[in-house]
């Protein structure tokens, strides 16, 4: 079973998966095996009733949700190597048309006040790591595209000495204190001097304000960072084992999760309606700001979404309306 999850799991590395998706199959596949195991059957010989038997031990504690996404992931892999002649049948074909449970692509998730958010940033001293939340909260980046920043990608009004020289793109030539996300930054491709190993998922190039209180937050985390490694200059740089180099989507959940689970919102198992992940801020930057704003328009041109017509009337007065509706109706997160 470990020879074939391991070739299962390198091919999905060919075809592009995410090393998070690919360790979310590993963990499942293992959990799938191990049941099977105390049954005295192996993966290759397993059956419908074998299936069946295992899916009826995850439910408990699960969402149901979660149950169709770890079925899911036996399905693809018992499909996928019939498909190239590993194995000889799928026996979890008919389990997963049978289920009552399925994935639910738009989950209610939990619902945090602004108050609450604020003691939980409040919570958070390390420069390094309240800087990535609050950056996150305040912009609604992916994760991947906040570990993507570099220095150039940034311009704040106030000098930093000689420590450091920010902006450099030509998009960001008189905006002060603004984002630019790039929108031809993806995994695999080298960019600035430095390969990257996430993905900006967005089709067009999106100017973020930064407020006052991120910016504060910015300048302490800039004021202790560390050299980077990276001829690229990334933004946010390690400070623990990977000492100076640009942090991964990865290192950014650790953090997340491990004051989410101080926090009591994560809980390993959970399902999106319950854990806070850096995903999770992307939904809370959304829901607030939309409501506070009433201009879904300016919400989706500052997530990166793609449509014309709001990047028709949003771009080419950007440091107008967007940035105007922006200032005027970002919440506070720190005191």
């Amino acid at each position: 079973m470990s020879e074939r999850v391991e070739y299962f799991l390198e091919d999905m590395g060919f075809h592009g998966k995410s090393d998070r998706t690919r360790a979310a199959y590993e963990r499942v596949l293992g959990e799938y095996a191990a049941f099977l195991d105390q049954r005295g059957v192996s993966p290759a010989d397993a059956d419908r009733r074998d299936c069946l038997a295992w899916v009826s031990s995850i439910r408990e504690g699960r969402a149901d949700s979660t149950v169709a996404t770890y079925a899911s992931y036996v399905h693809r892999f018992y499909a996928y190597m019939s498909q190239v002649g590993e194995l000889d049948a799928n026996p979890m074909s008919l389990v997963v048309e049978e289920m009552d449970e399925s994935i639910d692509t738009d989950p209610a998730r939990r619902e945090i006040p602004i108050p609450r958010m604020r003691s939980f940033v409040a919570d958070i001293r390390h420069p390094l790591e309240r800087a990535l939340v609050v950056t996150l909260l305040k912009t609604g980046l992916r994760v991947g595209e906040l570990c993507n920043l570099d220095l150039r990608d940034l311009t704040l009004d106030a000098p930093l000495g000689d420590t450091y020289e920010l902006g450099g793109r030509a998009h960001l030539d008189g905006r002060t204190d603004t984002l630019f996300v790039d929108p031809d930054t993806v995994r695999g491709a080298t960019v600035n001097g430095e390969e990257r190993t996430a993905s900006n998922k967005r089709k067009r190039v999106t100017l973020i304000p930064v407020d006052a209180e991120l910016k504060r937050v910015l300048r302490r985390w800039l004021a202790i960072r560390p050299d980077a490694r990276s001829p690229a200059d990334p933004l946010f740089v390690s400070t623990s084992d990977s000492w100076g180099e640009r942090l991964t989507p990865e290192m950014v959940r650790n953090v997340v999760t491990r004051h989410a689970t101080d926090a009591g919102w994560y809980e390993p198992g959970a399902d999106a309606t319950e854990n806070v992940t850096p995903h999770y801020f992307r939904h809370f930057f959304t829901t607030h700001l939309r409501d506070r704003t009433g201009d879904r328009g300016v919400v989706k041109y500052l997530r990166g979404d793609v449509a014309d017509d709001i990047i028709d009337t949003y771009t080419h007065n950007w440091g107008d309306r967007v940035r105007e509706v922006y200032l005027d109706s970002i919440y506070s997160l720190t005191t």
